[in-house]
């Protein structure tokens, strides 16, 4: 089969979960990728057949979305992008004909399926927003937000094919052709073995953001920070502070070894702190809805907390909370990443025939 895959290049997330998708993939398929941003670069090293297109990009002041500088980077940066993207499509048309496209969120494989009339298959955590019920204690006080957010995606990927959503909370299904499965897990989370520890992993890439590492620093506790200083060669001290330089191997070891982790409200780390029951502090970026409704589900479970700003009250609250968050965090298992890749290879083949057919209105 032959089957074009597309990956949005903001942030990595999409990237490392699109990772083990296209392993699985390529074993027993012909597949080109298609993929933006540092995305790119990433899939390039691991993959044959990875096509650069330009993406949407985000700027970040803070711990907040910029949403003016946003908005003026991605208009400059269509002006280049959609005639690169133009070329592309072409390419493809002309060199690689797909039975079916598979999209993680990603709008370019989506429109050509649409041209040819091919099946899509959507695989990203996004569409829970739009396609599962929420109840309203858990969205209390973020409806507006809510609202306008399932617009957003509601319009990302429509009348597609099927829609395999990650996941590690679980609301109630409320539209057809939607499966809920457990989150991907890269293979090296799955070989880690969690043990307990004292330390702190945080991870933070808003190198903006110096009111955390103040607060951090106030803790007295040993913090393993990653991300926060980007161009670090070795490890650099600063009190109670472990600024680490980026290392796949190193970060899995801190994370598996540590006491709790403090990010963002990015589902890939979420989901691999809950897969080794590793207590969470959430703080989300502020604009970011999708990182908030994580945030919130965590803490609903009681598999960490949710905080708007990290302060000392907030950090205090969680490190009080981790015993019991350890508790209910036992609770969590899932099979690696079989669920999924069980269910795509079903899905592929029943979109397989109706390659060249497809269309939403014949639902």
């Amino acid at each position: 089969m032959k089957i074009l895959y597309g990956v949005v290049g903001e942030g990595m997330g999409h990237a490392t979960r699109s990772r083990v998708v296209l392993e699985h993939l390529v074993k027993k398929h012909d597949v080109h990728i298609v993929v933006s941003g540092r995305a790119r670069d990433y899939l390039a090293k691991r993959f044959e057949n990875v096509h650069n297109i330009w993406g949407f990009t985000i700027q970040y002041e803070g711990n907040s979305v910029k949403k003016w500088q946003t908005l003026l980077q991605n208009l400059k940066g269509a002006i280049t992008g959609w005639p690169q993207n133009v070329k592309k499509y072409f390419e493809l048309v002309e060199t690689f004909s797909p039975d079916v496209v598979i999209s993680d969120f990603e709008s370019f494989s989506y429109l050509f399926a649409r041209n040819h009339f091919l099946p899509v298959i959507s695989v990203d955590n996004m569409q829970i927003i739009n396609r599962c019920k929420h109840e309203p204690d858990v969205l209390a006080g973020h409806e507006d937000q809510f609202e306008l957010t399932r617009s957003i995606v509601k319009t990302k990927l429509p009348g597609a094919f099927h829609y395999l959503i990650t996941t590690f909370f679980y609301p109630q299904v409320r539209k057809e052709r939607t499966t809920l499965v457990p989150s991907i897990l890269r293979p090296e989370i799955l070989q880690a073995q969690s043990q307990p520890g004292e330390h702190l992993l945080v991870y933070q890439t808003m190198t903006t953001n110096t009111a955390l590492m103040d607060e951090l620093k106030k803790s007295g506790r040993e913090c393993r920070v990653y991300g926060f200083k980007r161009d670090l060669k070795a490890d650099e001290r600063d009190g109670n502070l472990l600024f680490r330089p980026f290392s796949e191997a190193g970060f899995i070891d801190d994370l598996r070894t540590a006491k709790g982790v403090i990010g963002g409200g990015g589902y890939t780390l979420m989901s691999e702190a809950v897969y080794l029951r590793k207590p969470m502090l959430s703080v989300p970026i502020g604009g970011q809805f999708e990182q908030v409704l994580n945030a919130l589900y965590l803490q609903k479970l009681n598999f960490g907390r949710h905080a708007v700003t990290l302060d000392g009250q907030a950090l205090g609250a969680f490190l009080e909370a981790v015993p019991d968050c350890e508790k209910a965090l036992q609770g969590y298992s899932q099979d690696g990443n079989k669920a999924l890749l069980d269910a795509l290879d079903a899905r592929l083949d029943d979109a397989f025939k109706k390659k060249g057919t497809w269309d939403e209105t014949t639902i």
